[in-house]
C-alpha cells in the first residue's frame, strides 16, 4: 500500500534451561555480538541486548514481512550452536 509505515517493537527474553547461571560475564559481549549479527543478518534492527547469567533480553524492531517465530528460531538455534561449538559449558547448552 502506498504511504504505509509499520513499526513493530518486540522484547524477547531468553532463559537458560533450568535457569542455570551459564552465561558468564567475560563471554557476554562475544555472545551478544554474535546474536546481534544474527538479527542484522535477518534484516531486522537491534536496539539493545543485555542480561544476567541465566537470562537475557533483546529489544528489536521487526519488519512486517518477517515471522517472529522464524527469527526467534534462528536466534535460539544459532546462539546455542555457537555456545556449544565454543565449549563454554560442560555438556550441551540449551
Amino acid at each position: 500500500m502506498a504511504n504505509t509505515y509499520t513499526q513493530i517493537y518486540i522484547q524477547v527474553v531468553f532463559s537458560v534451561q533450568g535457569r542455570q547461571n551459564l552465561i558468564r560475564n567475560e563471554r557476554k559481549d562475544e555472545l551478544y555480538k554474535y546474536i546481534a549479527g544474527i538479527i542484522k543478518g535477518n534484516n531486522q534492527k537491534l536496539y539493545i541486548i543485555n542480561g544476567m547469567p541465566e537470562h537475557f533480553h533483546i529489544l528489536l524492531s521487526l519488519k512486517p514481512d518477517v515471522a517472529i517465530s522464524d527469527l526467534i528460531r534462528d536466534i535460539k538455534a544459532n546462539s546455542s550452536k555457537f555456545i556449544n561449538e565454543k565449549r563454554w559449558v560442560i555438556g550441551k547448552f540449551q
